[in-house]
């Protein structure tokens, strides 16, 4: 590639190079499913899924196609690349793709309604920074509705650059809010181990 020049489109993420930094985004992708999936007139959502969602692993609803159901949830999974706000309601709806019902479809669709309103959002990685390892972690306590785990979030940036993320549900069912912290800070804390193992080696 370094023959070929700067690169600035790669699998569908596109690199955008400046003197001041790098700036990855997907916004021809966004545009390319919201023309598949025919939502370029749906109106815009203001966030990629609600607080209480109210989306149950209950057959009730109607049944909608599983194949397009799936489409849409795959073409979201390879946008979580750039764009990892809509990984735990990405991630959420991925759950139900045995059987979808109209309830997930519409909580699907609301992701691709965020995704129109904010279409050139990315990951801005600035040249001129500090390497200070910086963390955040949260959990949700109880929050998947169909065996009551907890789901653990993480973040890692290297200065003000993100550079590695995670939204999961956990192995075990915690028993309380702070066991269900305690589990996502060591799975965090695992993770902060590795990056500074490999900046070390680095350098």
């Amino acid at each position: 590639m370094s023959l070929l020049g700067a690169i600035n489109l790669f699998l569908g993420l596109q690199v955008d190079q400046t003197k001041k930094g790098i700036f990855l985004h997907q916004s021809k992708y966004v545009a390319d499913i919201l023309s598949q999936f025919k939502m370029e007139d749906e109106r815009v959502a203001k966030n990629p899924l609600p607080v209480n969602h109210g989306i149950t692993p209950e057959n009730i609803g109607a049944k909608v196609n599983p194949t397009l159901y799936r489409a849409i949830i795959g073409s979201l999974m390879y946008l979580t690349t750039s764009r990892p706000v809509i990984m735990f309601a990405t991630c959420l709806c991925a759950r139900y793709q045995v059987k979808p019902n109209v309830n997930h479809m519409l909580a699907a669709k609301k992701i691709m309604r965020y995704l129109k309103g904010t279409p050139s959002l990315g990951l801005w990685y600035p040249r001129k920074d500090g390497f200070d390892l910086t963390t955040y972690i949260d959990s949700n306590y109880g929050g998947c509705k169909r065996d009551f785990k907890s789901t653990s979030g993480g973040c890692q940036f290297l200065g003000s650059r993100l550079v590695s993320w995670q939204c999961k549900k956990q192995m075990a069912v915690a028993q309380s809010t702070c066991e269900a912290k305690y589990i996502a800070a060591s799975s965090c804390t695992s993770q902060v181990v590795w990056i500074q193992q490999q900046l070390r080696i680095t350098v």
